[in-house]
Formats: structure tokens, C-alpha cells, sequence
């Protein structure tokens, strides 16, 4: 065969291969679009066998039986967000350590002191850095609809201007303080309605509520206006902050954050049966953890009354002694109180000193009334008018029972400011530590002078050892021992004594001083000896 031939051939050989690869590739599209037009057609197939679908439709809205949906609609009008102004007085401490509304002479702050500035009202912001002043510092509650709201006291503490607004109305009303209580932290303002009708809240009766009722708490947290919060009454008679005898308060873990202080917390009646003052917290978030605390109404009652009298001050009677707001077994033990209240100090030229009665001493009626606790002893004197004689039936500490008429006084006049600054007195040396674990010297004449205590018999301590017996029960550096077991303290040699007989088992109390700021004053402090 010669190249002509062998070359046709080889043309022909390459158009019947390029025809067959055509042929395939035809093939192959013609099945692809077989399968896809297969595929659309048992599609729409499926969608005709469900042509019965029915469309959703929106139901017309309706109205759920629930109270606290009515609650919440009827208190809204009654209760406002407070915004006040304050011209700076002076710069503030560089890390801030001090707030407004703490006495610079303590240097014992209570952990809520940092509740009631960083969460109810406490400077901070930019007012602090010399910034714009004004910020939302809390909440009230209109009880009179004339324009008389209650609040917290720490809410308008060292206000310039004080100003009040309604939910879905941007004006905001000009507040005049009426009259303001530290000792149970309210205050009461007044507004000028200027033509606008306001609703007010209706007070409950406090004494009613029981463990485990539910409750509401409306007010402003973080500004939000009318936040509603769910909860019931976890605990009742708290008292929080020490030597404080008139803050005894409700405890809810409705949710309670800042701003909501000066709101009401509220029961299923829609009774105002509280006013939201405090929280507990701890850690960085500083806020809401399920434990919060409001001023009972009967409380916010009395209070009010006698803010919006003539003298806008709240006047108590007073007897001239203090006692430890927390019961403790072991003193009950020791002086062997069944029921009562055991004087741990007399104020000096105070009607109680007045008519005999010393610390350790335990008051057991009030005009022939029993008196349980310390609660009951205060509402009874404090309610009593300054000038007025009581008859007090008391137990003195051999157990002899006794009575005492006593010229009730004036609680303010009594006491005054009491803004002393007790200096915690400064030992030197080392005493022998008890097997108690303090250490403790006696008290001198001069230490006693610069501690307000002149005359005063005591030791004082130096050092209490941690995880021990004198640890757990609260004894500190800087507290006056007094008593042990009833028996004066007048030395080392007296303390190493009397605590040396005791062992495991016993029962053993201490009468102390605190030693240390305007709160300073005696308590009882003890525990059965592990």
C-alpha cells in the first residue's frame, strides 16, 4: 500500500472516531436531561397530593387572666424615676474610697454601705469626674395625689435639685424634699401636679405578709422605666446593717437592681407592702443575685406621718441603751434569759443611767407588756413621746427581777450626730495569747481618753489569732474587753484568769467595746468553747 493510501485510511479512521465521540456526548446530555425533567415532574406531582394545606392566620389579641398583668397596669401611673443634680463640694478622693453619703470619721464601712452608693444613688459616672451631674438615681412611689412621693433618703442624699418623671411623659417635674429619715433610709418629696390628675399607690398593712407570699417590685433599673420583676417574700425582720434598730427589713428575690431603689414592692392585693432600699452581691458584676430587701410599709407609715407633720422630722423616744441586734445563745445561756433583752451598754446621762439599770441587765416589760426581743422593746419605746415615764420590769444580773420608772427622751437630743472619730488605740509589746486565741493588754487611761472612754476598766485587744475560738465568735483588734461571763475586766491578770477555768463545752461571753467610729458602742459577743 503506498503513503497515499495508508493516509486516506488514517483520515478515515480519525472522522469515524470524532463521530463516535460525538455520538457519546449527545447520549450523555440527552439522559442528563431526562432525569432532570423526570425529577421536575414527580415535584410538582408531590405538591398537587398536598393541596389541602390551609394558610395560618394571626388570632385576633385577648386578654390573659392573670393578676400580675393587673397589678402591674394599675401601679404604673403611681410609680416615677427620681433624677437629681449636685454641684460638686469638693474632689473626690483619688480612688473614690469614700462616697457622698458615707461619714468620712468611720473607717468601718458595712458591705451594704456599697449598695446604697454604686446601686441606689451613690455618686458615680462622670458627675464624679466633674462631668455632667445629673444621672437617674432611683425610683418613688406617689402615696397622696396631691404630689407626695416616698423614696429612699440615700436617693436625694446632697441633691441640689431634685426632679421627677412619669413613664411616657418627657417632662420632668421639679421635686421639693419634705423631709428625709436616715435611720430607716426614706424620704418623702413633692411635686406640683401643673394640671396633671396623678394616681397614687394605696399602703398595705406589712405585718400580714407571710414567707413564701408572692410579691411585685416596679421601679427603674438601669433606667428602664416600669420594670415589673416576679418573686415572694423569702424572709421577714432582716436586719442588715449592724447597730441599725430601725432597719429591719422584708427580703424578696424579686429581681432588684440599680435603680429600682425607693420603688414599691408590692402583693397580690396591690398594696404597697414595701419600698426597695438594698441587694446583696458580691463579685464584679455588683449585681441581682436573688437576694434583695425593702422597708416595710408599716415602717414607710410611721415615717411618712411624721415627715409631713409641722416639724418634718421623725421624733423617737429613747431610753438610753443598746443591745445586740442579733440574738446568741450563749448570752442567753450565761444570764440566763428565758425571754427579755440584755442591756449590753447605758448611754452616759441617759435616763436608763439615770434610773440604775447597768449592762447585762435584761428588760423584760414595757408598762407591764412582755417584751420578747429587741424589735419589740424599740417599737414600744420609740413610739412613746419624748417627757413621758415608763415603767420597765427587768431582770439585773444576779437574776433579781426589779422595776424602774424612766423619763422617756428624745432619741435625736439624746444621742446627737454622734460623729466622734474613736481612734483605735496603738499597743506596743507582746502579751501572752490566750488559749482562747487573743491577745489582749490592759486598757490605760490614755488609750481610754482617745477612745471616748475615760473612766472606762477594760483590756484591750491586739491580736486574735485566724480559726480560732475568739475569731469565729467576732472579736477584733481594736475592741475593749469588758466583761467575761459577767465578771469585770479590769486587767491582763483579770482577763488570763477568767478565761484560763474555762474548757471545751462552756459557754463563754464577752461584753466588748467596738472601738472604732461613730457606730462604736457595746455589744455581746460569745459562743460554746469547741
Amino acid at each position: 500500500m503506498n503513503e497515499r493510501a495508508r493516509a486516506f485510511i488514517g483520515r478515515l479512521r480519525g472522522q469515524r472516531f470524532g463521530s463516535t465521540l460525538l455520538v457519546l456526548l449527545t447520549l450523555a446530555v440527552g439522559i442528563l436531561i431526562g432525569t432532570v425533567i423526570s425529577n421536575s415532574v414527580k415535584g410538582a406531582s408531590n405538591l398537587g397530593r398536598f393541596s389541602d394545606a390551609t394558610a395560618l392566620q394571626a388570632p385576633n389579641p385577648k386578654q390573659l387572666g392573670n393578676a400580675f398583668t393587673v397589678i402591674a397596669k394599675q401601679m404604673e401611673p403611681a410609680v416615677v424615676t427620681i433624677y437629681t443634680e449636685s454641684v460638686p463640694k469638693q474632689v473626690q478622693a483619688p480612688q473614690g474610697r469614700r462616697r457622698r453619703n458615707q461619714n468620712p470619721d468611720d473607717e468601718q464601712q458595712n458591705p451594704f454601705d456599697d449598695f446604697f452608693n454604686h446601686f441606689f444613688g451613690g455618686p458615680q459616672g462622670p458627675g464624679d469626674q466633674g462631668g455632667t451631674p445629673e444621672r437617674a438615681l432611683g425610683s418613688g412611689v406617689i402615696v397622696d395625689n396631691k404630689g407626695y412621693i416616698v423614696t429612699n433618703a440615700h436617693v436625694v442624699d446632697d441633691a441640689d435639685r431634685i426632679r421627677v418623671k412619669f413613664k411616657d411623659d418627657q417632662e420632668r417635674y421639679t421635686a421639693t424634699l419634705v423631709g428625709k429619715d436616715s435611720e430607716t433610709d426614706l424620704a418623702v418629696l413633692k411635686i406640683e401636679p401643673k394640671g396633671k390628675t396623678l394616681s397614687s399607690a394605696r399602703l398595705g398593712n406589712s405585718d400580714g405578709m407571710q414567707v413564701g407570699d408572692w410579691v411585685l417590685a416596679i421601679g427603674s433599673p438601669f433606667g428602664q422605666e416600669e420594670t415589673v420583676t416576679a418573686g415572694i417574700v423569702s424572709a421577714k425582720g432582716r436586719n442588715i446593717v449592724p447597730r441599725k434598730q430601725f432597719q429591719s427589713f422584708i427580703q424578696t428575690d424579686a429581681a432588684i437592681n440599680p435603680g429600682n431603689s425607693g420603688g414599691p414592692l408590692v402583693n397580690m392585693d396591690g398594696d404597697v407592702i414595701g419600698i426597695n432600699t438594698a441587694i446583696f452581691t458580691e463579685g464584679f458584676s455588683q449585681g441581682y443575685m436573688g437576694v434583695g430587701f425593702a422597708m416595710p410599709s408599716n415602717t414607710v407609715r410611721d415615717v411618712y406621718n411624721q415627715l409631713i407633720s409641722s416639724e418634718h422630722r421623725v421624733v423617737r423616744g429613747s431610753i438610753g441603751v443598746t443591745y445586740n441586734a442579733e440574738e446568741n445563745p450563749a448570752v442567753a445561756r450565761v444570764y440566763g434569759i428565758k425571754s427579755g433583752v440584755t442591756i449590753s451598754s447605758v448611754q452616759k446621762g441617759g435616763p436608763s443611767e439615770a434610773a440604775g439599770l447597768r449592762p447585762g441587765d435584761t428588760i423584760t416589760s414595757v408598762n407591764g407588756q412582755p417584751v420578747k426581743n429587741g424589735d419589740e422593746l424599740v417599737s414600744d419605746i420609740t413610739k412613746v413621746r419624748p417627757g413621758t415615764k415608763v415603767t420597765l420590769g427587768y431582770l439585773d444580773q444576779n437574776g433579781a427581777q426589779k422595776q424602774a420608772s424612766i423619763v422617756v427622751a428624745d432619741r435625736a437630743k439624746l444621742y446627737g450626730e454622734n460623729a466622734n472619730d474613736n481612734e483605735q488605740a496603738q499597743e506596743q509589746g507582746q502579751p501572752e495569747e490566750s488559749k482562747l486565741g487573743v491577745t489582749a493588754r490592759t486598757l490605760t487611761p490614755e488609750m481610754a481618753d482617745r477612745m471616748d472612754l475615760q473612766g472606762t476598766k477594760g483590756v484591750i485587744v491586739s491580736d486574735v489569732k485566724p480559726g480560732t475560738f475568739a475569731d469565729d465568735i467576732g472579736l477584733e483588734r481594736g475592741m475593749v474587753i469588758l466583761q467575761v461571763n459577767k465578771q469585770p475586766v479590769n486587767s491582763e491578770d483579770d482577763f488570763r484568769r477568767l478565761t484560763g477555768k474555762f474548757k471545751s463545752g462552756d459557754d463563754i461571753v464577752f461584753l466588748v467595746h467596738t472601738g472604732r467610729g461613730p457606730t462604736a458602742g457595746n455589744i455581746f459577743l460569745g459562743g460554746r468553747l469547741p
